[in-house]
């Protein structure tokens, strides 16, 4: 209970005013308005809540002067031609990354006939490539933590651009397999570009941004498979290696461009650094700088593995990297599915008893022309999953649209498990394929908002890294469970896809509508809900004469602090206040102190307790079900 609860104090004296129609708290008996007692007089005051798991500093500093912080002025500056062209750029080494995974499909076949090779030498070449990047997201990570941003993602582009055009000069099996695990080594720093981009965005902007930015990853496997249909009856597979790393080029050469996240400078001391970024992007934007000094984030330890399990973070942590586990082991597992449903027929088959006829090892298919129109036909189910997940990101939360998600996946494999014709059993998957991209897509909005600064990047590569964990184990029940039953294998992604769907709802943080955290110590309670919320225009509301802020949204304003602080309605803060000072005189600006303590109660519901037990103790049961088979 410990960990649910903490206490602020030493606030500023404040003076606190209803700001619209009282929110009532849901146990006061007949929607009484909360009241304190300050020194026998009484200040009528709505009752306050928080979004879940929402951060809540501890202290308040009340300096004199006129501050911001680098939430400010990003929402000050807001979405503009920086964020355009940043929008493009993150976008092209997005989409090279994905054009190196996509030759995985198209490679493979081409080597298994002209190196004669084994079936499972060639499923070792597509594992080497999870290998590397499972081994590596976590190490980009922890560089871009460490090191910078804008240097980890240079120098996974950098690594990946080289590995790849070695790629084409493979003479031998061993080489192509050491080289291409090189490849997927550097495709792990991939999620490093979104979490810089997060960083420049504007809180509005940002899940849609985010969204928006996997249609490149969308494009390139697009363009890769227009890029085979032309080089590979000609040029062949050496050449299209070659090519695919254009895009790699063509980042590299403009990321000279590529500023350091602000974010990332005030964390490790570079103030001035931070605020030349800020006022180029506001110059580019046409948007005027916040007024006042830019304020210093503690410094701190950054990324630090140990951080991801905090008391704060601990929970999300575990359940997160459930989450992209899950995603990985179902979205791929639907791509290897696909072809061994179309080509056994799905559960008509089993339920004839007809059993799959051995092939020889070395028998080989050269890829056709429908051949490459089926790829693309499955690569375009991933764009009515992205719009599904843009209308429902913001409506319904982070959280519940990785749950329906899930969900909708699970509900399109039951049908599975009877006999359905080929165009019924196409709809299907097209529809699971989408849901589950879609659920890919909320991943990455929610896990770089959901941790601070000091750990964004470590906390976004870990749980790519248990994604590829999750590619890694899906060919084992894709393929080779496949062959001894259709229901035992729809049973797992089912099954794994619905307790994620849990583990999603369990999270305890939503981070709809939050700014991003710049410091795990939570000091200048910037990252509050409703910041961007209270002002139409974007910018930040001050007030040098004491006046009481107003807010749109009906939000308690606390007046007296630099950043002004609304929080929203969901889990509802008890006010009881011990407040002990000479004089309530608003306008005398004499030394006041004031200690107001204050239970605050997060993810408290029965619901909430239990769902997140079931959730933890029933996600190991998909990997017992295939370590016992």
């Amino acid at each position: 209970m410990e960990d649910d609860l903490f206490q602020l104090r030493q606030l500023p004296v404040v003076k606190f005013r209803r700001t619209g129609d009282s929110t009532r708290s849901e146990d006061d008996g007949g929607g009484r308005e909360q009241e304190v007692q300050i020194d026998g007089r009484q200040a009528y005051m709505e009752s306050v809540a928080l979004q879940d798991g929402a951060p809540v500093p501890r202290e308040f500093a009340n300096p004199t002067d006129d501050t911001f912080m680098v939430e400010d002025a990003v929402e000050a500056i807001g979405f503009g031609k920086f964020q355009w062209k940043l929008s493009i750029l993150t976008g092209l080494s997005w989409m090279a990354d994905a054009m190196e995974m996509m030759i995985l499909s198209i490679l493979a076949p081409q080597l298994h006939c002209e190196w004669r090779l084994p079936s499972l030498w060639v499923a070792l070449l597509t594992s080497a490539v999870f290998i590397g990047m499972m081994i590596s997201s976590s190490i980009w990570g922890n560089i871009s933590d460490k090191y910078g941003r804008k240097t980890g993602l240079k120098m996974s582009v950098a690594w990946t651009m080289f590995y790849g055009v070695l790629s084409a000069f493979a003479p031998v099996y061993g080489w192509i397999l050491f080289l291409r695990a090189l490849v997927g080594f550097g495709i792990g720093g991939a999620p490093q570009s979104v979490t810089l981009y997060a960083e420049f965005l504007p809180m509005r902007s940002r899940a849609t941004c985010i969204l928006l930015i996997e249609i490149f990853w969308a494009l390139g496997t697009v363009f890769e498979v227009l890029l085979a249909i032309v080089v590979m009856p000609t040029l062949g597979w050496r050449w299209l290696l070659g090519l695919s790393t254009i895009p790699l080029f063509i980042f590299a050469i403009l990321s000279f461009w590529l500023p350091e996240s602000a974010r990332y400078d005030v964390l490790t001391g570079n103030q001035e650094k931070a605020l030349n970024t800020l006022k180029r992007i506001a110059k580019e934007n046409g948007a005027p700088m916040p007024l006042g000094k830019l304020v210093a984030a503690r410094q701190e330890d950054r990324g630090k593995i140990q951080d991801l399990f905090s008391p704060h973070f601990r929970w999300t942590t575990i359940l997160l990297w459930f989450i992209w586990f899950s995603n990985a082991f179902a979205y791929y597992g639907l791509v290897l599915l696909t072809t061994e449903l179309f080509q056994e027929g799905g559960a008509c088959g089993e339920s004839k008893g007809s059993k799959r006829e051995p092939r020889c090892s070395l028998e080989c298919k050269y890829l056709t022309s429908d051949d490459y129109k089926d790829l693309l036909w499955t690569t375009l189910s991933e764009f009515p999953g992205l719009l599904v997940t843009l209308w429902a990101i913001d409506r319904l939360g982070r959280r519940k649209t990785m749950a329906l998600c899930f969900f909708v996946f699970s509900l399109c494999l039951v049908p599975l498990y009877a006999c359905v014709g080929r165009t019924w059993l196409t709809v299907l998957i097209f529809i699971a394929r989408a849901f589950i991209a879609g659920g890919f897509q909320a991943a990455y909005v929610y896990t770089p908002e959901v941790y601070p600064t000091a750990t964004r990047a470590l906390g976004l590569g870990t749980s790519s890294g248990m994604a590829r964990v999750g590619a890694l184990i899906t060919p084992f029940v894709a393929q080779v469970m496949l062959e001894s039953s259709v229901y035992l294998t729809l049973s797992v992604y089912s099954i794994c896809c619905m307790l994620a769907a849990i583990a999603s709802c369990a999270l305890p943080i939503e981070t709809t509508g939050r700014g991003l955290q710049e410091s795990s110590h939570r000091e200048w309670g910037q990252e509050m809900m409703g910041r961007a919320h209270g002002n139409s225009s974007g910018g930040i509301p001050h007030s040098d004469s004491g006046e009481i802020i107003q807010s749109k949204h009906n939000h308690m304003v606390f007046q007296g602090t630099p950043q002004w602080l609304a929080v929203n309605a969901k889990h509802h803060v008890n006010l009881n206040s011990h407040i002990n000072h000479k004089t309530l005189n608003s306008t005398d600006n004499t030394n006041t102190h004031t200690n107001l303590h204050t239970t605050i109660y997060r993810s408290g519901t029965a619901f909430a307790y239990w769902t997140k037990v079931i959730s933890v103790y029933t996600i190991p049961i998909p990997g017992l079900v295939v370590v016992c088979w």
